[in-house]
């Protein structure tokens, strides 16, 4: 689709759902990523906190004395965007905010903001960005997410044409006029990836019982 060798390509994907998060690929192999030593670090995702001050688990446990199971369950599934306006579904939050709710605007804010300076750090350790990538359930089917953040990108050269990116449909370029960053949306084929990894134990140990 991009027309050039991966070898010399620097690329950010954006994998963006109910867990999200960067990677920083350059000639095809990951350098980067915004999950830590757990994916509970990182972006703003559905429920998940991302990156918080540690701080604040300290003064949780300290101050409200937060047992660990109740503090578990809340980085993992009250935090983010539930937390920030009561669901976790980025359709009905964009409608919300579009109707003037401001819970809903707070929340796609600090997404966004998180999102584009991770995109941003991503570069940084890329040394430059010739392919933004979007995929996931936000960054396959949220066409506002997709422009809003090109926007805010547009110092890096990243542009999306209005039309292509509101007729997305299955793997497509949605680089606007002017952009001198490709702009993809590609599906997310995690089943794939599974099988392929499931193959390689089964071969592997396929071949260690006949050894």
């Amino acid at each position: 689709m991009v027309g050039r060798p991966l070898e010399e390509l620097r690329i950010v994907t954006c994998h963006l759902g109910a867990g999200a998060s960067l990677a920083a690929v350059k000639g095809g192999r990951s350098v980067d990523t915004t999950m830590g030593f757990t994916p509970l670090d990182g972006l703003v995702m559905a429920t998940r906190s991302g990156s918080i001050d540690p701080g604040l688990v300290l003064w949780l446990e300290e101050h409200v004395h937060m047992p660990a199971a109740e503090l578990a369950a809340t980085l993992e599934h009250l935090s983010r965007l539930l937390g920030l306006a009561g669901t976790a579904d980025m359709r009905a939050i964009l409608a919300a905010e579009a109707e003037g709710d401001e819970e809903a605007g707070l929340a796609t804010g600090v997404y966004l903001h998180r999102l584009r300076a991770s995109v941003a750090a991503m570069v940084a350790a890329l040394g430059g960005l010739d392919v933004l990538v979007f995929t996931g359930g936000v960054g396959e089917n949220a066409p506002a997410i997709r422009a809003r953040l090109a926007a805010d990108l547009a110092w890096l050269g990243v542009s999306v044409d209005s039309a292509a990116n509101e007729a997305v449909s299955g793997d497509a370029e949605v680089t606007g006029s002017g952009g001198t960053v490709r702009t993809l949306v590609i599906v997310a084929r995690e089943d794939l990836e599974v099988v392929r990894q499931v193959r390689e134990v089964l071969g592997w140990r396929s071949t260690s019982a006949h050894a």
